[in-house]
């Protein structure tokens, strides 16, 4: 049976007094990235430098094992410190989803795959994704293909959602094998002139992550850079999740920070309120209060969940693969019903703290709405309850996000679909 556990715990200095330090290591980094925030958005200027800024400040490396050279915060502290780079920008905290949980996976492989992608992870080098394709693809497949040539392996395929590749050194591309079962992960470089990588995201949200369109045209790949893909009782799917969670929570601060500013500077007022400031006046006060406490309970889901992250890696809690799975990702899909609704109407709500001054397209404070909506669409909330109601009254494991593809015909999905009850593997393999 392998172990779900990715990173050692009972090294760690832990509490408020090791996230203080960490916070203040951090925190003038993600002040000087939040100080052009507004306007790389309206610019659209893909934030290259303030990624850069992160790496040298060791940000990227924060879940590098100990024995690979690393210091590593447990996941409750790096969702923190994700909410804080969030509110800071969102679309820098998201880039990296990628990165993170690329180091994740990087956790469960053998020896020899650990030793040589944790130091170049610890070296500052940054990782991508290509998972998703926009059709064609059924649900399970994917139309992306590795295949065998005069002895070397190479890749091909057109993907997009390619988030945070545009940023990276190297690129994890999921595919397909003629004759071999399931999906492969394929890591290779980004600069390699066989890849190109385009800034055509048409989202109206998260503008600046590098979500667009990737080709890999007959790219080599090193036959130990390929992986097999399997679904797992990992914590990977969780982890994935949570990551958009904590974008969506730091964007909730972000709109509170805003509403909180615009009160304590505005000087007009309605002759329907009070005749008083803003910042004086009680329905206003009351107006801001609501909107923090929102914000506050989107924060606080956010590292209840990650919590369980690490109380399900924790060796002293001994717990088998199967119930560490279950303790995460039931975590993990109940925060992910409450922390979108919470945040959209923050980001909503900051509006009615203020004048129609509010809209001019100069202060961008629409933006916060139409990043949150956009993180929000990535997986529906409608799909993690009726998972979580499932397994509390009828004890159907869950199953955590691990195929987008095209849906198959009623037919074929009857005769295809397995137990609902059946358990997920307990393979090491990649998830």
């Amino acid at each position: 049976m392998t172990s779900t556990s990715t990173l050692p715990l009972d090294h760690r200095p832990s509490g408020e007094a090791r996230y203080a330090n960490l916070a203040a290591r951090f925190r003038p980094v993600f002040d000087r990235i939040a100080a052009g925030a507004l306007d790389r958005e309206q610019s659209r200027t893909l934030p290259f430098e303030q990624v850069g800024w992160l790496k040298d400040a060791g940000f990227t490396a924060l879940r590098v094992p100990a024995e690979h050279g690393g210091d590593p915060v447990s996941a409750e502290h790096l969702f923190r410190l994700l909410i804080e780079l969030a509110a800071a920008d969102s679309n820098v905290a998201h880039l990296l989803r990628s990165h993170f949980a690329f180091g994740e996976t990087a956790a469960l492989q053998p020896a020899a795959f650990r030793e040589l992608w944790f130091p170049r992870i610890l070296a500052g080098q940054i990782f991508g994704n290509a998972a998703t394709e926009r059709s064609a693809n059924a649900l399970g497949t994917t139309s992306t293909t590795l295949r065998q040539e005069d002895g070397r392996w190479l890749l091909k395929g057109k993907k997009y959602y390619t988030t945070g590749s545009i940023f990276a050194d190297w690129v994890v591309v999921m595919a397909s094998t003629a004759g071999v079962e399931g999906r492969q992960y394929a890591v290779v470089p980004a600069y390699d002139p066989q890849v190109s990588i385009v800034d055509d995201w048409d989202g109206f949200g998260q503008p600046l992550t590098g979500t667009g369109t990737a080709v890999f045209n007959d790219v080599p790949v090193d036959a130990g850079n390929i992986l097999q893909r399997q679904v797992t009782s990992t914590l990977e799917p969780a982890f994935f999740q949570l990551f958009l969670l904590a974008v969506l929570a730091g964007i909730g601060r972000a709109a509170l920070r805003d509403a909180t500013e615009l009160v304590q500077s505005r000087t007009r007022t309605f002759n329907t309120g009070s005749g008083e400031l803003f910042r004086n006046d009680p329905l206003i006060q009351e107006h801001v209060g609501l909107l923090a406490a929102k914000v506050y309970a989107a924060e606080a889901v956010v590292t209840a969940a990650a919590r369980d992250l690490d109380a399900a890696v924790d060796p002293a809690l001994e717990l088998s693969p199967e119930d560490a799975f279950l303790r995460a990702e039931l975590a993990v899909q109940q925060a992910h019903v409450a922390v979108p609704g919470l945040v959209l109407d923050a980001a909503g709500a900051l509006f009615d703290v203020t004048g129609a001054s509010a809209v001019s397209r100069s202060k961008g404070l629409d933006r916060h709405w139409r990043n949150a909506r956009t993180v929000a669409t990535h997986n529906p909330s409608a799909f993690k309850a009726r998972s979580v109601g499932d397994y509390l009254v009828n004890g159907t494991i869950p199953t955590g996000l691990h195929s987008i593809g095209d849906a198959p015909s009623p037919a074929a999905a009857a005769s295809s679909a397995p137990p609902s009850s059946a358990a997920p593997s307990t393979s090491g393999a990649i998830s």
